[in-house]
């Protein structure tokens, strides 16, 4: 993943001449939007390659127009009172939207309907040897597709210093304390500022958490592993891993 730095960190919050064009675009004004959707394309390039994790082109690549949509949308949506910064709202916009494109990708490749094969005179397919082998096909995809993540959870673990044999080890013993960091971490993950934070620096805003989950600073701390890998699978396109999470 690539790093956000000193670049990035300049982005928290737009500029004078960003909030009037911003500011104008809400207003109707066709040329400032343009404005914005070219003076920001390298912004969206680079959160679009983040969670693509590839060097994404112009007129080439779905996944810039789909995130260029995104940014669009948030300048509509954008509301400073809400906190964390136009940029960070807008980086979790996109993120959103291609996790959404994704989802919906893999939804199309994987369900072939077993009425496909059904005969519209006779009924459902006499052939179970046909059934199964669509059935084992599924499966075989599926298995293919929990693999890929676990692959890309791995890579994304070390942008953050953590590696995927130490969560075992950094989990939580007890149910209690378990449930708490859990909690932290969905707080991490929904609150834009937070979220903002960890992603630009890759580490825990570990004050503003203990503020707003209830935690001490001190017990955040010492599961900070586990609450930073949650909070990623959270926060990214990881469906089998999210599952797996929300069952705890």
């Amino acid at each position: 993943m690539a790093r956000r730095g000193k670049a990035g960190a300049r982005e928290a919050r737009p500029a004078g001449l960003t909030e009037n064009l911003m500011a104008e675009a809400r207003r109707g004004n066709a040329q400032a939007r343009e404005t914005l959707l070219r003076q920001y394309q390298p912004f969206v390039l680079r959160v679009a390659g983040q969670v693509t994790r590839r060097r994404l082109e112009p007129g080439r690549d779905d996944e810039f127009s789909i995130g260029l949509a995104a940014f669009n949308e948030a300048i509509d949506h954008y509301r400073d009172e809400r906190g964390g910064g136009f940029f960070a709202f807008a980086e979790q916009v996109i993120r959103r939207r291609l996790v959404d494109h994704y989802r919906k990708q893999r939804l199309a490749r994987r369900e072939v309907p077993l009425s496909s094969i059904d005969d519209p005179v006779q009924g459902p397919s006499r052939l179970p040897e046909v059934r199964e082998a669509i059935l084992a096909h599924r499966a075989e995809a599926e298995a293919g597709e929990r693999r890929e993540e676990v692959l890309r959870y791995r890579e994304l673990l070390q942008d953050y210093g953590v590696r995927l044999a130490d969560l075992v080890r950094a989990a939580p013993r007890h149910a209690d304390t378990r449930r708490s960091a859990l909690r932290a971490a969905r707080t991490l993950a929904e609150d834009p500022a937070l979220a903002g934070f960890l992603r630009e620096r890759q580490a825990v805003p570990l004050k503003m958490l203990a503020e707003r989950s209830g935690m001490k600073r001190k017990t955040l701390e010492r599961h900070r592993r586990y609450i930073v890998a949650t909070a990623l699978i959270l926060l990214e396109d990881f469906p089998y891993l999210k599952s797996y999470l929300l069952r705890e």
